[in-house]
């Protein structure tokens, strides 16, 4: 006899309830958990283990959840279990609305004190002051590449990287009204202008284009004005109550951002390895010829992969550069470790960014 919807229903009832039980279970051994940390003075957050069992769960998913979204439950529930040890303070660019903030609330959950920030740079100055625990600052974009203020703040921060994040952008046209018609303006972050150029081109070829701090002071600002628009998130237009005027305007559809998480040493180590790991670099070479090609020879020699090369001026007047890289690994593996040691004594400067679990 085939069930009813209400029979499926009252499964469904016990179910949550049962899960309510278990959740609650798992609470209470996170307490104990705390209880440990706190007479060790070990930290709450610990992103390589958090990392170790989200990837073990989507190893063992029989379905029919997606991994993706197992992923997302399981970060809830430990942000959940975290906030009762202590709520984490996360520091990123604001207001409220941003993809900053999104970030931010996929990586640590929801349960966190948040802190919008007026500025990459303020989100840095926050982080190593203290305010914050943690900082999320975006570092690479698919379409536009890096984003070069953070990049810059790394090189005299005091914060290093402890984990990493991903998010799918996706760009919406917001303003007090439906519809495209008598829009003067359009005003985001200089990013978002960027990756929404064609379609701005073709849909807005006479309004003004308006760089701000952030996407969702565009969308604050745009609340103020009929005529103006802004390029901005669904959470940005549910935050202001702004119409969505056009949806998933960027130019390439895969638009993705790449975020870091930063903290002091002392708020947090080094996480140990995780079995999925990667090293962030910045470094300069001699003025010689031949000295950037050298740099990739101990990688090579040990067997190391690089997964990013990304140059910037050292604003020194002497065309000399900063290369940033990334590395698979982690110090504590033998073939890393030699392969850092011979790369170090190539460099003028050399500071690691942070070593944390990778995301892929």
């Amino acid at each position: 006899m085939a069930k009813t919807l209400a029979d499926l229903r009252v499964q469904i009832d016990a179910v949550d309830r049962d899960l309510l039980q278990l959740l609650n279970q798992r609470a209470a051994l996170a307490n104990e958990v705390g209880d440990i940390k706190r007479a060790e003075g070990s930290p709450v957050f610990r992103p390589e283990r958090e990392a170790q069992v989200i990837h073990g769960l989507q190893s063992a998913n029989p379905g029919p959840l997606k991994n993706a979204s197992v992923g997302w439950i399981w970060r809830e529930i430990m942000s959940a279990c975290r906030a009762l040890e202590a709520p984490q303070r996360v520091a990123f660019l604001g207001p409220s609305g941003t993809f900053s903030e999104q970030a931010a609330l996929g990586f640590f959950g929801s349960s966190i004190e948040a802190m919008p920030c007026a500025s990459i740079d303020e989100v840095f100055r926050s982080t190593a002051a203290g305010s914050a625990q943690f900082g999320v600052v975006p570092v690479e974009n698919s379409t536009e590449g890096a984003v070069s203020r953070s990049l810059d703040l790394f090189l005299q921060s005091p914060l290093h990287i402890v984990g990493e994040t991903s998010l799918l952008i996706r760009h919406n046209l917001l303003r007090q009204h439906a519809g495209l018609q008598s829009i003067e303006a359009v005003l985001a972050h200089p990013q978002a202008l960027a990756q929404c150029q064609g379609w701005l081109n073709t849909h807005l070829p006479d309004a003004e284009r308006r760089a701000v701090s952030s996407n969702a002071e565009g969308a604050r600002l745009a609340t103020q004005h009929p005529t103006w628009a802004a390029i901005a998130s669904e959470r940005a237009a549910t935050e202001f109550g702004l119409h969505i005027a056009a949806h998933a305007i960027q130019d390439e559809a895969f638009n993705r951002t790449r975020f870091a998480v930063i903290c002091l040493p002392q708020t947090l180590a080094t996480p140990q390895a995780s079995g999925q790991d990667c090293i962030s670099l910045v470094v300069s070479v001699p003025n010689r010829a031949g000295a950037v090609h050298d740099l990739l020879v101990p990688l090579k020699t040990h067997g190391v992969s690089m997964t990013r090369f990304e140059s910037r001026p050292a604003k020194s007047g002497q065309w000399e550069y900063f290369f940033y890289i990334d590395l698979r690994g982690h110090p504590s593996q033998a073939h890393v470790a030699a392969a850092l040691k011979d790369l170090q004594s190539l460099c003028a400067f050399y500071k690691v960014l942070g070593v944390y679990p990778s995301m892929d």
